[in-house]
């Protein structure tokens, strides 16, 4: 009779366990953030969101990617292989409107704004014993200009343009993210290389540390040379690296957080308040946070907002 019951009662059984496991996994929640290179600001930034969304939507679980940063992530963004990324805003213009030679064969347009953050500095250094102290200098020398169709090599392409230099006029382009460029000029291999990220960048305090170094100057006739609004002229202050002891010229270009329309309202309203409500944490993981500002988010925005994050902003007052 025990047998007959068991035989009975073990395909109902089966039947709630299988129920409850598709529940489950249709609750969990899955947020890939998508950032850039391991020595860059994105990487410890997407580390300290993945701890602030696992602490606050305890059924989400949360993974970082390190990529070639911004047309990588918004590739991957449109292509629905990730929920959250972080990039340039002038790659995040090129993608929405298709721009191919930034590494967009066509419109991107599944891809969301989430939220303004902090500008990237284009900087860039060349070792002492180069010789280089101008961008007319950077003529005929070994430089390291960022992943092919990173955020940091569409950068290098516009103010090489701006300073009437193209990489023809290079003796030796190198295609590196920041850690390998950085180890090059530490060997000797190369005389500079130009960093796109927020200042105080770990890659080139390492290299300030190792090697003689001189932060060269991005003058305000070159920015205006570039002609594009999302490039706006910016300081490195002084001591910001060291041996650094002037202030120095340079370019600022605001960074994005920006998602997909097929990422749920509720989830991207939870991640958009989450960061603003944990700032002192995106702070301790790196100081470029310190420029987050809520009522920046959604200024400056070039695609439209998810519904989710309008909805934080509505909540706040930042937008009627």
């Amino acid at each position: 009779m025990f047998t007959s019951l068991r035989q009975a009662l073990f395909p109902a059984c089966t039947a709630l366990l299988l129920a409850g496991s598709i529940a489950n996994a249709q609750a969990a929640e899955f947020i890939g953030i998508l950032t850039g290179g391991t020595s860059g600001v994105y990487y410890p930034l997407g580390v300290a969101l993945s701890q602030v969304y696992g602490k606050v939507m305890p059924g989400a679980k949360s993974s970082v990617q390190a990529t070639k940063a911004s047309a990588e992530n918004l590739n991957l963004l449109q292509a629905g292989r990730g929920e959250i990324a972080f990039t340039l805003g002038d790659a995040l213009s090129d993608a929405w409107k298709g721009n191919e030679e930034s590494g967009f064969k066509v419109p991107l347009k599944k891809l969301r704004g989430v939220a303004g953050i902090y500008s990237n500095y284009i900087q860039v250094v060349a070792s002492a014993d180069s010789g280089i102290k101008t961008l007319a200098d950077l003529k005929g020398k070994r430089v390291a200009v960022g992943a092919p169709k990173s955020g940091t090599e569409i950068n290098t392409r516009a103010i090489l343009k701006g300073a009437g230099l193209s990489y023809k006029d290079l003796g030796k382009v190198e295609y590196l993210p920041f850690g390998e460029a950085v180890e090059l000029m530490k060997n000797r291999q190369i005389d500079a290389t130009l960093i796109s990220a927020g200042l105080g960048v770990s890659a080139i305090r390492d290299l300030a540390t190792s090697v003689k170094m001189v932060v060269v100057a991005i003058p305000a006739d070159v920015v205006a040379k570039v002609n594009d609004p999302a490039y706006i002229a910016g300081i490195i202050p002084a001591n910001t690296y060291e041996g650094q002891t002037a202030a120095v010229a340079t370019v600022a270009i605001e960074n994005f957080l920006v998602t997909h329309e097929g990422v749920p309202a509720d989830t991207v309203y939870k991640m958009t308040k989450s960061m603003y409500e944990n700032l002192d944490q995106m702070i301790a993981a790196h100081t470029a946070a310190k420029a987050i500002k809520r009522e920046e988010g959604p200024r400056h925005m070039p695609i439209p907002l998810h519904p989710g994050a309008e909805k934080y902003y509505r909540e706040v007052g930042l937008i009627k």
